[in-house]
């Protein structure tokens, strides 16, 4: 983190690492790693596909990446 603004950067991981500990590690006893695995990725879909986030204006992850509302991005 020795560049200007680098800090701001990893704003965004912290919070996506933050909702997937509170949202679904936290809240489920996984028996093996396998069943850790498959849940983890069953969460990763619904965050990327499902899941509306305000910091989007409410949209999803996809949506925004696959440029269905270009005006987004610009606006960030």
């Amino acid at each position: 983190m020795d560049g200007r603004g680098r800090a701001l950067d990893n704003i965004f991981i912290e919070r996506f690492w933050r909702s997937l500990k509170y949202e679904e590690v936290y809240l489920h006893d996984y028996a093996t790693v396998r069943d850790a695995i498959l849940a983890l990725k069953k969460y990763f879909l619904f965050y990327n596909v499902e899941r509306q986030h305000q910091s989007l204006d409410y949209l999803t992850s996809q949506e925004v990446y696959e440029g269905q509302f270009p005006g987004i991005l610009r606006a960030a």
